[in-house]
């Protein structure tokens, strides 16, 4: 007979626990008619600490479509991204992935 694994009484065994996903949130950058392509490469490398090869897509993605994906991450971390973009006079919202 086989013995049973030993766990603490009312603890839950790691196989039996259930996965929790944190829901993601997509951190969007809109075109606007005031801010520099310049500027707009600045705040992102400040804000995100992308390369800057990846900056300049967001941007002139931004430029040419109206708006980007920055990035898609929990929501108190996309909310605090979305806030920092908007310090810097950018148009910026976050949805649910």
């Amino acid at each position: 007979m086989a013995a049973a694994p030993l766990t603490r009484p009312g603890t839950v065994p790691v196989a039996d626990r259930q996965t929790m996903h944190v829901p993601l949130y997509k951190v969007l950058l809109h075109n606007d008619d005031h801010n520099t392509m310049e500027h707009v490469v600045r705040v992102l490398l400040h804000v995100f600490k992308f390369e800057k090869e990846r900056c300049e897509r967001i941007m002139l993605e931004t430029h040419n479509h109206g708006v980007a994906l920055c990035t898609v991450e929990p929501l108190e971390q996309a909310e605090h991204h979305r806030d920092q973009l908007q310090s810097f006079s950018l148009i910026a919202t976050i949805e649910p992935e």
